[in-house]
């Protein structure tokens, strides 16, 4: 409080104490030579005592700030993420004991931390390292470590010279594109790594978190909050730079899981979000179907057994077994559905329509059926527009902080002039152009496309009637359709390959591609993850029909 000097980097007054009695700027973390006067009464009243730092040996000739090292980096990020999760209403646990342990056990096995011999420590950094008897002369060192609480058994990081701080200048290692010490190291590593620590590996460390928690979660709603991808760490590039795949995400976690041998993940069962009752029951809300729609979900689903906690539990050890996609399955299991009800091959659904608006024209005094050429026209203008906004939006996204990056403090005043400067211009081109200023974004939703049955326009379809499409059977209620086409005849069961079916849209009904790209839309995937797993499904389903072995007549030979 009796320091009231101005901060030599930020011109702020907002000064904090170091351990070791030193004033440091809680804005802009600058660490003063300056040290706390303080007076001790216990010994001599009247007699002033003042702590007197020994300070670094070599001033530093360039101002380029604390050395770090790429672990260091993505762990910050991690933590951001996990914060961010916990805004979106995550459990708060999943930082500090599922994401944490997951991080420790990986920087343990990776030989990063957590070991008495770190990986990497052939780079010659730190010249403080060199004499480790010398603390004094250390400058007390912000560190991001205080994330992984640290057992008596376990290794210190900070123990090897490769994750020290430093004293004198910096290392001629440092890489220059990424700001960190072993940077140029770390990015020499063979890419086709999947174990290599990158972006997206991040959201595979918080997708794996989720999924041990059963959290309301999908991993198509991970990718789509831009409040994961963009709000990182002003000290280096760890950035985005494209938006994160499906397929790259959830595959590096299912190398990570197996990396790290992790157990049998908590059983998924029918209360949980992630089963698929109930993220069926999610999409054709979303998708503005008929709720009468989720009784036949629920049948297929019981019929193939894929509702069972032995199917959808994740085994990270059990290489035999096919993973489960959870938001895809279920998008998977609507689509045969419509199929099974519409056909979904251009000619009957459309048949089907017209008997169910010339029957609404007649009969108004019940629930309207439900007519797939009406719903097909609401969705496709919407999801037109909602796809055009979404590629504006991408097209306009910069993938950068949002804060400036410099790595000088003399750089500083410069970086942030130019950056008032460009956001400037841009307000005032944006006025010229006539384009409307962006408004404050929504809070984050699970659900894209909302529909309200309260609509007076008639283009919510929750509540219709599937009455026209189904007959009364042994009192089953079955679809008037008995055809049914299949999207493939044989699985694909080349080991190169790794699909089980291929998918282009022009040797498919339109309609079925449309349905496809709905819920494609939906989960921001490609439309042939989709129907690969309608594939799967189908040869489930018609398991019996497909493989029946042939009869033999008496006598026949077998």
């Amino acid at each position: 409080e009796d320091y009231h000097e101005h901060c030599v980097q930020c011109s702020e007054v907002n000064w904090g104490l170091t351990d070791g009695g030193r004033f440091y700027c809680r804005t802009c973390h600058n660490v003063t030579e300056r040290t706390r006067e303080f007076v001790n009464s216990a010994v001599t009243l009247n007699t002033r005592i003042q702590t007197i730092s020994k300070g670094l040996r070599k001033q530093e000739k360039n101002d380029e700030g604390w050395e770090w090292y790429v672990c260091e980096g993505f762990q910050f990020v991690l933590m951001k993420q996990a914060e961010a999760l916990e805004v979106l209403g995550v459990c708060p646990q999943m930082k500090d004991e599922i994401l944490c342990n997951f991080w420790r056990r990986y920087l343990q096995k990776s030989q990063q931390a957590y070991c008495n011999r770190p990986a990497g420590e052939s780079i010659k950094v730190l010249s403080g390292c060199e004499s480790s008897t010398d603390m004094d002369s250390e400058p007390e060192r912000p560190s991001l470590f205080h994330l992984l609480p640290l057992s008596e058994s376990d290794g210190d990081p900070l123990t090897d010279c490769s994750f020290g701080s430093s004293t004198g200048k910096v290392s001629e290692s440092t890489s220059v594109c990424s700001g960190s010490v072993d940077g140029s190291l770390h990015f020499r590593k063979n890419q086709k790594d999947k174990l290599r620590m990158s972006m997206p590996m991040t959201l595979s460390f918080c997708y794996m978190a989720l999924l041990w928690l059963r959290e309301s979660m999908t991993l198509s709603d991970l990718l789509r909050y831009e409040l994961l991808l963009n709000k990182y760490t002003k000290h280096s590039n760890l950035v985005f730079q494209s938006w994160p795949v499906y397929e790259e995400v959830y595959d590096k976690m299912l190398h990570l899981a197996a990396f790290l041998e992790l157990p049998r993940f908590p059983d998924i069962t029918d209360s949980c979000f992630l089963h698929p009752d109930m993220l069926c029951m999610k999409y054709l809300m979303e998708a503005n179907l008929p709720d009468e729609l989720h009784n036949w979900t629920c049948r297929v689903v019981k019929k193939i057994h894929i509702g069972e906690a032995d199917f959808l539990t994740f085994v990270p050890e059990n290489k035999s077994t096919r993973k489960v996609k959870y938001d895809v399955l279920a998008a998977a299991v609507i689509v045969v559905v419509l199929k099974l009800l519409f056909l979904l091959d251009d000619n009957y659904e459309w048949l089907l329509s017209d008997f169910a608006e010339e029957r609404n024209k007649n009969n108004k005094e019940d629930g309207p059926y439900f007519e797939f050429k009406k719903w097909y026209k609401v969705i496709k203008n919407s999801l037109d527009m909602e796809q055009k906004k979404m590629d504006e939006e991408r097209a306009k996204c910069l993938w950068r902080c949002e804060k400036p990056l410099f790595y000088s403090a003399k750089k500083k005043s410069k970086v942030l002039k130019r950056r008032q400067i460009v956001v400037n211009l841009q307000h005032q081109f944006g006025k010229l152009s006539g384009s409307r200023q962006p408004a404050e974004k929504p809070n984050p939703s699970s659900f894209q496309l909302n529909w309200s049955e309260e609509n007076t326009e008639g283009s919510c379809f929750h509540g219709h009637s599937l009455k026209g499409i189904l007959q009364e059977k042994c009192g089953l209620l079955t679809a008037m359709n008995p055809d049914y086409w299949l999207c493939t005849v044989k699985l694909c069961t080349e080991k190169f390959c790794g699909h089980l079916a291929h998918y282009r849209d022009l040797d498919f009904p339109a309609s079925y591609h449309f349905v496809l790209r709905l819920f494609s839309f939906l989960l921001r995937i490609q439309p042939s993850y989709i129907h690969e797993e309608v594939c799967a499904i189908e040869h489930k389903l018609f398991n019996k029909k497909l493989y029946k072995k042939p009869k033999y007549k008496t006598g026949q030979r077998k």
